[in-house]
Protein backbone atom coordinates (compact mmCIF):
# COMPACT_ATOMS: atom_id res chain seq x y z
CA UNK A 1 0.00 0.00 0.00
CA UNK A 2 1.35 3.33 -1.11
CA UNK A 3 2.00 5.86 1.81
CA UNK A 4 -0.08 8.65 2.32
CA UNK A 5 0.50 12.17 4.00
CA UNK A 6 -2.47 14.29 4.68
CA UNK A 7 -1.91 18.35 5.31
CA UNK A 8 -3.98 21.11 5.83
CA UNK A 9 -2.76 24.53 7.26
CA UNK A 10 -5.03 25.93 9.88
CA UNK A 11 -6.06 30.25 9.32
CA UNK A 12 -3.65 31.06 11.97
CA UNK A 13 -1.05 29.08 10.03
CA UNK A 14 -0.59 26.13 12.14
CA UNK A 15 0.05 23.33 10.02
CA UNK A 16 -1.62 19.92 10.29
CA UNK A 17 -0.01 16.46 9.13
CA UNK A 18 -1.38 13.24 9.80
CA UNK A 19 0.25 9.88 8.39
CA UNK A 20 -2.89 6.56 8.32
CA UNK A 21 -1.98 3.44 9.49
CA UNK A 22 -3.02 0.72 8.13
CA UNK A 23 -4.64 -1.85 10.64
CA UNK A 24 -4.28 -0.38 13.64
CA UNK A 25 -6.70 0.76 15.73
CA UNK A 26 -5.15 3.09 17.81
CA UNK A 27 -3.81 6.71 17.02
CA UNK A 28 -1.26 9.29 18.32
CA UNK A 29 -0.88 12.84 18.06
CA UNK A 30 1.82 15.70 18.75
CA UNK A 31 1.68 19.09 19.39
CA UNK A 32 5.09 20.57 18.89
CA UNK A 33 5.31 24.55 19.56
CA UNK A 34 9.04 25.81 18.96
CA UNK A 35 8.86 27.36 22.59
CA UNK A 36 12.03 25.14 24.34
CA UNK A 37 13.79 26.66 26.87
CA UNK A 38 16.22 28.46 24.38
CA UNK A 39 13.56 30.89 23.87
CA UNK A 40 13.02 32.00 27.71
CA UNK A 41 14.35 34.99 29.40
CA UNK A 42 17.59 35.20 31.38
CA UNK A 43 16.80 33.58 34.79
CA UNK A 44 14.00 31.23 33.32
CA UNK A 45 15.51 28.03 32.87
CA UNK A 46 13.40 25.28 33.24
CA UNK A 47 10.32 27.26 33.04
CA UNK A 48 9.45 24.51 30.50
CA UNK A 49 9.33 21.80 32.49
CA UNK A 50 6.71 23.44 35.18
CA UNK A 51 4.70 25.16 32.50
CA UNK A 52 4.15 21.63 31.06
CA UNK A 53 2.36 20.13 33.97
CA UNK A 54 0.81 23.15 35.30
CA UNK A 55 -1.36 23.23 31.86
CA UNK A 56 -2.77 19.87 32.81
CA UNK A 57 -4.09 20.99 36.55
CA UNK A 58 -6.92 22.36 35.34
CA UNK A 59 -8.72 23.44 32.04
CA UNK A 60 -11.82 24.69 30.09
CA UNK A 61 -14.87 24.55 32.76
CA UNK A 62 -12.91 21.29 34.41
CA UNK A 63 -10.65 21.95 37.90
CA UNK A 64 -7.33 19.55 37.88
CA UNK A 65 -8.84 16.85 39.43
CA UNK A 66 -11.95 16.93 36.85
CA UNK A 67 -9.42 17.05 33.92
CA UNK A 68 -7.56 14.42 35.23
CA UNK A 69 -10.37 12.08 35.64
CA UNK A 70 -12.05 13.35 32.12
CA UNK A 71 -8.36 12.04 30.63
CA UNK A 72 -8.31 9.11 32.21
CA UNK A 73 -11.50 8.03 31.29
CA UNK A 74 -10.57 8.30 27.47
CA UNK A 75 -7.80 6.04 27.92
CA UNK A 76 -5.13 8.48 27.38
CA UNK A 77 -1.72 7.67 27.32
CA UNK A 78 0.18 11.12 27.70
CA UNK A 79 3.48 12.48 27.49
CA UNK A 80 4.99 15.99 27.14
CA UNK A 81 8.94 17.08 26.92
CA UNK A 82 10.95 20.22 26.87
CA UNK A 83 14.01 20.77 24.78
CA UNK A 84 16.11 23.94 24.07
CA UNK A 85 14.62 24.37 20.65
CA UNK A 86 10.40 22.50 21.45
CA UNK A 87 7.81 21.95 23.59
CA UNK A 88 5.84 19.24 22.96
CA UNK A 89 2.60 17.36 23.92
CA UNK A 90 1.99 14.16 22.93
CA UNK A 91 -0.70 11.48 23.75
CA UNK A 92 -1.98 7.93 22.29
CA UNK A 93 -5.19 6.80 22.43
CA UNK A 94 -8.24 4.19 21.15
CA UNK A 95 -8.95 5.74 17.76
CA UNK A 96 -13.05 5.54 18.67
CA UNK A 97 -11.73 7.96 21.39
CA UNK A 98 -9.66 10.94 19.10
CA UNK A 99 -12.66 13.66 18.17
CA UNK A 100 -13.31 13.91 21.99
CA UNK A 101 -9.41 13.75 23.34
CA UNK A 102 -8.65 16.18 20.66
CA UNK A 103 -11.65 18.05 22.33
CA UNK A 104 -10.09 18.12 25.19
CA UNK A 105 -6.10 18.86 24.24
CA UNK A 106 -7.68 22.08 22.87
CA UNK A 107 -9.48 23.22 26.17
CA UNK A 108 -5.63 22.46 27.44
CA UNK A 109 -3.81 24.84 24.95
CA UNK A 110 -6.36 27.29 24.74
CA UNK A 111 -7.78 27.83 27.69
CA UNK A 112 -5.91 26.37 30.70
CA UNK A 113 -6.52 27.48 33.63
CA UNK A 114 -3.70 28.66 35.33
CA UNK A 115 -4.17 28.95 38.77
CA UNK A 116 -1.93 30.40 41.12
CA UNK A 117 -2.85 27.48 43.89
CA UNK A 118 -1.80 24.91 41.24
CA UNK A 119 1.37 26.37 40.02
CA UNK A 120 3.54 25.69 43.25
CA UNK A 121 2.83 21.95 43.26
CA UNK A 122 4.39 22.18 39.08
CA UNK A 123 6.99 23.98 40.94
CA UNK A 124 8.06 22.19 43.29
CA UNK A 125 7.86 19.24 41.16
CA UNK A 126 10.28 20.48 39.07
CA UNK A 127 12.13 21.52 41.61
CA UNK A 128 12.57 17.25 43.24
CA UNK A 129 12.88 16.73 39.43
CA UNK A 130 15.82 18.12 39.31
CA UNK A 131 17.01 16.88 42.46
CA UNK A 132 16.67 13.60 41.64
CA UNK A 133 19.85 14.27 38.99
CA UNK A 134 22.10 13.14 41.90
CA UNK A 135 20.76 9.67 41.59
CA UNK A 136 21.22 9.87 37.94
CA UNK A 137 24.77 10.66 37.22
CA UNK A 138 24.81 9.10 33.41
CA UNK A 139 22.12 11.65 32.99
CA UNK A 140 23.81 14.44 34.75
CA UNK A 141 26.93 14.11 33.12
CA UNK A 142 25.50 14.72 29.53
CA UNK A 143 23.39 17.66 30.79
CA UNK A 144 27.13 19.04 32.08
CA UNK A 145 28.85 18.29 28.78
CA UNK A 146 25.81 19.88 26.71
CA UNK A 147 26.07 22.87 28.75
CA UNK A 148 29.50 23.44 27.54
CA UNK A 149 29.00 21.86 24.01
CA UNK A 150 26.19 23.70 22.66
CA UNK A 151 26.18 27.60 22.33
CA UNK A 152 23.72 29.68 24.39
CA UNK A 153 21.38 30.16 24.68
CA UNK A 154 20.84 26.86 23.18
CA UNK A 155 23.03 25.24 26.16
CA UNK A 156 20.29 25.43 28.86
CA UNK A 157 19.72 22.26 30.13
CA UNK A 158 15.91 21.29 30.33
CA UNK A 159 15.46 20.46 33.74
CA UNK A 160 16.48 23.92 34.58
CA UNK A 161 18.91 25.37 37.05
CA UNK A 162 18.29 25.36 41.02
CA UNK A 163 18.04 28.97 41.42
CA UNK A 164 16.21 29.37 38.71
CA UNK A 165 13.22 27.51 39.79
CA UNK A 166 13.02 28.54 42.96
CA UNK A 167 12.46 32.43 42.07
CA UNK A 168 9.91 31.55 39.06
CA UNK A 169 6.93 32.65 40.00
CA UNK A 170 3.42 32.27 37.87
CA UNK A 171 3.28 35.44 36.42
CA UNK A 172 6.86 34.57 34.85
CA UNK A 173 5.56 31.80 33.35
CA UNK A 174 2.45 32.93 32.10
CA UNK A 175 4.27 35.99 30.56
CA UNK A 176 6.57 32.86 28.59
CA UNK A 177 3.54 31.37 27.29
CA UNK A 178 1.59 34.24 26.30
CA UNK A 179 5.33 35.82 24.60
CA UNK A 180 6.62 32.53 23.17
CA UNK A 181 3.50 30.34 22.56
CA UNK A 182 3.93 31.10 18.75
CA UNK A 183 0.58 29.04 17.27
CA UNK A 184 1.39 30.44 13.88
CA UNK A 185 4.57 28.25 13.98
CA UNK A 186 2.75 25.11 15.72
CA UNK A 187 3.03 21.49 14.25
CA UNK A 188 0.15 19.09 15.06
CA UNK A 189 1.39 15.65 13.74
CA UNK A 190 -1.20 12.57 13.95
CA UNK A 191 -0.30 8.98 13.23
CA UNK A 192 -3.13 5.62 12.89
CA UNK A 193 -6.33 5.44 12.62
CA UNK A 194 -8.13 8.81 12.37
CA UNK A 195 -10.87 11.09 10.31
CA UNK A 196 -8.47 13.78 8.28
CA UNK A 197 -11.03 16.25 7.83
CA UNK A 198 -12.94 15.69 11.06
CA UNK A 199 -9.63 16.77 12.93
CA UNK A 200 -8.91 19.53 10.60
CA UNK A 201 -12.72 20.81 11.26
CA UNK A 202 -12.43 20.27 15.01
CA UNK A 203 -8.57 22.35 14.94
CA UNK A 204 -10.01 24.98 13.23
CA UNK A 205 -12.82 25.82 15.46
CA UNK A 206 -10.70 25.49 18.27
CA UNK A 207 -7.45 26.79 17.41
CA UNK A 208 -7.36 29.04 14.42
CA UNK A 209 -8.12 31.76 16.93
CA UNK A 210 -4.79 31.35 18.98
CA UNK A 211 -2.21 33.81 17.63
CA UNK A 212 1.42 34.24 16.35
CA UNK A 213 3.18 36.34 18.40
CA UNK A 214 6.56 37.07 16.27
CA UNK A 215 8.78 35.24 19.00
CA UNK A 216 12.30 35.22 16.83
CA UNK A 217 14.48 32.08 17.54
CA UNK A 218 17.23 33.21 19.55
CA UNK A 219 20.91 34.11 18.22
CA UNK A 220 23.48 31.80 19.10
CA UNK A 221 26.40 33.03 21.23
CA UNK A 222 29.51 31.06 21.90
CA UNK A 223 30.05 27.85 23.29
CA UNK A 224 31.75 26.98 27.18
CA UNK A 225 34.84 25.71 27.89
CA UNK A 226 36.27 22.27 26.87
CA UNK A 227 37.00 20.56 29.75
CA UNK A 228 34.54 20.93 33.42
CA UNK A 229 34.26 18.48 36.05
CA UNK A 230 32.32 18.10 39.14
CA UNK A 231 33.59 16.95 42.34
CA UNK A 232 31.87 13.65 43.51
CA UNK A 233 33.82 11.72 46.50
CA UNK A 234 31.95 8.08 44.92
CA UNK A 235 33.67 5.06 43.79
CA UNK A 236 32.56 5.53 40.03
CA UNK A 237 33.67 8.40 37.24
CA UNK A 238 31.42 8.99 34.65
CA UNK A 239 32.49 10.57 31.38
CA UNK A 240 30.37 12.39 29.02
CA UNK A 241 32.20 13.87 25.35
CA UNK A 242 30.61 15.49 22.32
CA UNK A 243 32.20 15.95 19.08
CA UNK A 244 30.46 18.47 16.53
CA UNK A 245 29.32 16.73 13.30
CA UNK A 246 26.66 18.02 10.40
CA UNK A 247 22.59 18.39 11.42
CA UNK A 248 19.91 16.01 10.10
CA UNK A 249 19.64 18.78 6.96
CA UNK A 250 23.06 17.78 5.45
CA UNK A 251 22.82 15.33 2.87
CA UNK A 252 25.57 12.85 4.54
CA UNK A 253 23.33 12.30 7.71
CA UNK A 254 22.80 8.59 6.67
CA UNK A 255 26.66 8.36 6.84
CA UNK A 256 26.84 9.76 9.89
CA UNK A 257 24.23 7.46 11.44
CA UNK A 258 26.06 4.38 9.86
CA UNK A 259 29.01 5.57 11.49
CA UNK A 260 27.36 6.06 14.81
CA UNK A 261 25.94 2.61 14.18
CA UNK A 262 29.79 1.40 13.86
CA UNK A 263 31.26 2.74 16.86
CA UNK A 264 27.86 2.11 19.31
CA UNK A 265 25.15 0.14 17.65
CA UNK A 266 24.90 -3.34 19.83
CA UNK A 267 27.45 -5.92 21.17
CA UNK A 268 30.08 -5.77 18.72
CA UNK A 269 30.13 -1.97 17.92
CA UNK A 270 33.72 -0.71 18.34
CA UNK A 271 33.10 1.13 22.00
CA UNK A 272 31.89 -1.76 23.65
CA UNK A 273 34.25 -4.26 21.83
CA UNK A 274 37.29 -1.97 22.25
CA UNK A 275 36.75 -0.34 25.41
CA UNK A 276 34.42 -2.43 27.90
CA UNK A 277 35.69 -6.32 26.56
CA UNK A 278 39.00 -6.65 25.20
CA UNK A 279 40.26 -3.84 28.19
CA UNK A 280 37.92 -4.03 30.75
CA UNK A 281 38.35 -0.21 31.36
CA UNK A 282 34.18 0.32 31.82
CA UNK A 283 30.95 -1.28 32.84
CA UNK A 284 29.22 0.79 30.40
CA UNK A 285 29.98 2.73 26.94
CA UNK A 286 27.71 4.02 24.28
CA UNK A 287 27.70 6.67 21.81
CA UNK A 288 24.56 8.62 20.13
CA UNK A 289 23.49 10.99 17.43
CA UNK A 290 21.97 14.30 18.53
CA UNK A 291 20.63 17.38 16.21
CA UNK A 292 19.20 20.77 17.00
CA UNK A 293 18.03 23.16 14.29
CA UNK A 294 21.40 24.32 13.69
CA UNK A 295 23.92 22.12 15.70
CA UNK A 296 24.78 18.91 15.97
CA UNK A 297 26.87 16.44 17.73
CA UNK A 298 27.93 12.64 18.86
CA UNK A 299 27.28 12.32 22.26
CA UNK A 300 29.07 9.57 24.04
CA UNK A 301 28.81 8.26 27.52
CA UNK A 302 31.14 6.24 29.32
CA UNK A 303 31.20 5.14 33.64
CA UNK A 304 34.00 3.56 34.72
CA UNK A 305 36.39 3.63 38.34
CA UNK A 306 38.68 6.54 38.77
CA UNK A 307 42.11 4.65 38.36
CA UNK A 308 40.92 3.32 34.82
CA UNK A 309 38.71 6.72 34.05
CA UNK A 310 41.73 8.21 32.22
CA UNK A 311 42.61 5.40 29.57
CA UNK A 312 38.68 4.88 29.41
CA UNK A 313 38.59 8.21 27.68
CA UNK A 314 41.87 7.77 25.95
CA UNK A 315 40.39 4.86 24.64
CA UNK A 316 37.28 6.02 23.75
CA UNK A 317 38.40 9.35 21.97
CA UNK A 318 41.11 6.88 20.00
CA UNK A 319 38.05 4.61 18.60
CA UNK A 320 36.44 7.69 17.36
CA UNK A 321 39.43 9.00 15.74
CA UNK A 322 40.27 5.31 13.99
CA UNK A 323 37.24 5.04 12.48
CA UNK A 324 38.23 6.94 9.45
CA UNK A 325 41.31 4.26 9.05
CA UNK A 326 38.23 1.97 7.86
CA UNK A 327 35.70 -0.73 8.91
CA UNK A 328 34.70 -4.05 7.20
CA UNK A 329 32.12 -4.62 4.88
CA UNK A 330 30.32 -7.32 8.15
CA UNK A 331 30.66 -3.53 10.29
CA UNK A 332 28.87 -1.55 7.87
CA UNK A 333 26.32 -4.29 6.60
CA UNK A 334 25.58 -4.66 11.22
CA UNK A 335 25.15 -0.72 10.93
CA UNK A 336 22.47 -0.66 8.17
CA UNK A 337 20.53 -3.92 9.34
CA UNK A 338 20.51 -2.23 12.86
CA UNK A 339 19.04 0.94 11.34
CA UNK A 340 16.57 -0.60 9.41
CA UNK A 341 15.48 -2.57 12.23
CA UNK A 342 14.62 0.37 14.60
CA UNK A 343 13.24 1.99 11.11
CA UNK A 344 10.88 -0.93 11.22
CA UNK A 345 10.05 -0.98 15.05
CA UNK A 346 9.41 2.86 14.58
CA UNK A 347 6.99 2.18 11.65
CA UNK A 348 4.94 -0.08 13.77
CA UNK A 349 4.44 2.84 16.93
CA UNK A 350 1.57 5.40 16.15
CA UNK A 351 3.10 7.43 18.94
CA UNK A 352 7.12 7.08 17.00
CA UNK A 353 5.47 7.73 13.47
CA UNK A 354 3.54 10.76 14.88
CA UNK A 355 6.92 12.77 16.84
CA UNK A 356 8.58 11.19 13.79
CA UNK A 357 6.40 13.54 10.98
CA UNK A 358 6.19 16.94 13.41
CA UNK A 359 10.29 15.92 13.52
CA UNK A 360 10.41 16.01 10.04
CA UNK A 361 8.35 18.82 9.42
CA UNK A 362 10.19 20.93 12.27
CA UNK A 363 13.86 19.86 11.24
CA UNK A 364 13.52 19.45 6.99
CA UNK A 365 10.15 21.41 6.20
CA UNK A 366 8.94 18.21 4.37
CA UNK A 367 8.32 14.87 6.27
CA UNK A 368 10.47 11.79 4.74
CA UNK A 369 8.62 8.61 3.76
CA UNK A 370 9.73 5.36 5.21
CA UNK A 371 10.83 3.43 1.94
CA UNK A 372 12.70 7.01 1.59
CA UNK A 373 15.02 6.63 4.55
CA UNK A 374 15.05 2.11 3.89
CA UNK A 375 16.55 3.46 0.51
CA UNK A 376 18.84 6.06 2.04
CA UNK A 377 20.18 3.62 4.50
CA UNK A 378 21.07 0.64 1.64
CA UNK A 379 22.90 3.25 -0.45
CA UNK A 380 24.67 4.36 2.59
CA UNK A 381 28.53 2.66 1.38
CA UNK A 382 31.70 2.43 2.07
CA UNK A 383 33.52 4.69 0.49
CA UNK A 384 30.35 7.31 1.45
CA UNK A 385 31.31 6.40 5.32
CA UNK A 386 34.72 7.75 4.97
CA UNK A 387 34.21 10.58 2.85
CA UNK A 388 32.42 11.79 5.57
CA UNK A 389 35.20 10.45 8.39
CA UNK A 390 37.75 12.07 6.15
CA UNK A 391 35.95 15.46 6.03
CA UNK A 392 35.33 15.06 10.16
CA UNK A 393 38.57 13.78 11.56
CA UNK A 394 36.69 13.67 15.00
CA UNK A 395 39.78 16.51 16.46
CA UNK A 396 37.76 17.96 18.78
CA UNK A 397 35.84 17.29 21.63
CA UNK A 398 34.06 18.72 24.55
CA UNK A 399 34.22 16.41 27.57
CA UNK A 400 32.54 16.80 31.62
CA UNK A 401 33.33 14.06 33.98
CA UNK A 402 31.56 13.65 37.55
CA UNK A 403 34.14 11.67 39.89
CA UNK A 404 36.91 12.50 42.84
CA UNK A 405 39.08 14.25 40.79
CA UNK A 406 39.64 15.33 36.83
CA UNK A 407 41.28 13.78 34.22
CA UNK A 408 43.52 15.27 31.45
CA UNK A 409 42.47 15.72 27.43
Amino acid sequence: MKERLDSHRLSNGMIILGEPMADVESASFYFLLPAGNAYYPEGCSGAGQIITDWLFRGAGSRDSRTLIEALDELGIHRNSSITAENLSISASLESANLLEALDLYADILTAPLLDDEQFEPSRQLAVHELAGLDDDPQHKVRLLVAEQFYPAPYNRPSEGKKADLESMTADSCRRIIQRQFDWSQGIFAIAGKYDFPAICDLLEKRCAHLPGTGAKRPAAGAPGQRYTHEANEGAQVHIGLMTRVPTIQDSRYYDIMAAVSILSGGMSSRLFTEVREKRGLCYAVGARYQSLKDHAAISCYAGTTPEQAQETLDVTVEQFRRLREGFSDEELQRAQIGLKSTLIMQSESSAARAAGVAGDYYYLGRVRTLPEIRQKIDSVSRSSVLAFLNDNPFDDFTVATIGPKPIQL
